[in-house]
């Protein structure tokens, strides 16, 4: 009898723990000192200088980011590493997911030389929306957020950079903030450990920070876990280093389909994606400097051609290195010339609130064309959705993301514990001793 009611117990406490421990919450239990509306960084030679070697010489973690090796996977390897999927934060995160609910779909494999193997796909079907594949945008599963990759304003250049925070981008940093831009920053997770002070620069100029994955890989040829955890612990280094926990995110290479799209929903988590592809970070290697200087000078020329007079773009171009970071400074004065509005993603699809805390608020499409283009202090809610019933936190605009007709082309660059509600939880406890 006692055995019985022990079992009883058990499983009416699972049932109550399951329930409370929502993945969406997830972002709760981070704990962060940082206060994303009052940052004052530190007179660093590393973030005044622009001398790109004195930039990137190694500095302490700030007092408010209390690093712990032990608790964070290794430096660009797969977020599992350092034997996170066996951490106690990440298991309750990992167990609070309905993965039954989950799109049947396999772990894609690699090819000898790093690329993807479409083997056996049907490619012309394209049963599910891999992008890499067909470039596909519009989930074909359910109960999954669908991706964003233009502007739905017209005239209008989505300024975007991946493989942040760069240690040495002060003079790229510098030239946004002289201009007035604010750009969509993908942050990679062991960029932000490595350089905190880099990603709490892009938060105190008011760019949109989101996740751009732990290590840069192939997301669909890893595993369940693995997606998490790149997802997790890139969420979880943003957080802390700048207060803010992004509700946006960009796969490596633009590498997804509806299994890594299911996993990343389940953290609130919606996919920015491109139409248009600088290719800059292969200048000087795969590509000439003068072909990835004519993308940019082609692009430039669509502002004024008539090719986005019904909707805008979203350009990927990057802050990996001082090459990609001056092609930037370089074209943007014919940029700004030749369009009507460049700004950031969540600007230019009036997402007034771009992370999973309303501590920051972003100005709508029409103030930032009105030139009140400064961030203000949210509404400090603890609510795990944005300013919409959308969990992407779009409001609604005049197009949205745009259909499959007009898909984006190109490739990305060559290649703690969920909290239990505690009334729930004395519940179970009650409950459990009165059987026992």
């Amino acid at each position: 009898m006692y055995i019985k009611s022990i079992v009883a117990s058990i499983a009416v406490a699972q049932t109550l723990v399951s329930a409370a421990a929502k993945p969406q919450d997830y972002w709760k239990s981070f704990t962060s000192s940082t206060d994303p509306n009052n940052i004052t960084l530190p007179k660093l030679k590393q973030l005044t200088s622009n001398d790109p070697v004195a930039e990137c010489v190694n500095y302490e973690t700030p007092a408010q980011f209390k690093f712990v090796a032990s608790e964070w996977p290794t430096m660009w390897e797969t977020a599992t590493s350092n034997g996170m999927n066996k951490s106690a934060e990440f298991t309750a995160l990992y167990n609070s997911i309905p993965w039954s609910s989950m799109p049947n779909i396999p772990v894609r494999k690699a090819t000898a030389d790093g690329g993807l193997d479409f083997t056996g796909y049907d490619q012309s079907k394209d049963p599910d929306c891999w992008w890499s594949s067909s470039t596909c945008t519009k989930p074909k599963h359910p109960s999954i957020n669908e991706d964003i990759y233009q502007c739905p304003e017209p005239d209008t250049w989505g300024l975007t950079y991946d493989d942040g925070p760069n240690c040495s981008h002060n003079a790229f940093y510098d030239y946004l903030e002289q201009q007035k831009l604010k750009a969509s920053m993908f942050y990679i997770g062991s960029n932000v450990i490595n350089w905190p002070y880099g990603a709490m620069r892009g938060i105190k100029d008011g760019h949109h920070l989101a996740d751009h994955t732990w290590s840069h890989q192939l997301m669909t040829t890893l595993t369940n876990q693995e997606v998490l955890a790149e997802l997790y612990y890139t969420q979880k280094a943003i957080k802390m280093a700048t207060g803010v926990t992004p509700l946006h995110w960009r796969p490596a290479f633009g590498d997804v389909d509806d299994r890594v799209r299911w996993i990343a929903t389940q953290l609130n988590l919606t996919t920015i994606l491109w139409n248009l592809d600088t290719d800059d970070w292969a200048a000087g290697t795969s590509e000439t400097v003068a072909a990835v200087q004519k993308h940019y000078d082609d692009f430039i020329q669509m502002g004024s051609n008539g090719t986005f007079k019904q909707s805008g773009n979203i350009v990927l171009s990057h802050e990996i290195n001082n090459m990609t970071m001056d092609f930037a400074i370089k074209n943007l004065p014919q940029i700004t010339k030749s369009y009507k509005n460049v700004m950031d993603v969540a600007t230019c699809m009036n997402i007034s609130y771009p992370y999973q805390e309303h501590t920051v608020k972003f100005p709508s499409f029409a103030d930032y064309v009105a030139g009140n283009k400064g961030n203000t202090v949210g509404s400090n809610s603890t609510s795990s959705s944005s300013s919409s019933s959308s969990p992407s936190g779009n409001a609604k605009s005049s197009s949205g993301s745009a259909s499959a007709a007009n898909q984006s082309s190109s490739t990305s660059a060559g290649f703690k514990t969920v909290p239990v509600n505690g009334l729930a939880f004395a519940a179970v406890l009650t409950f459990a001793a009165a059987l026992l």
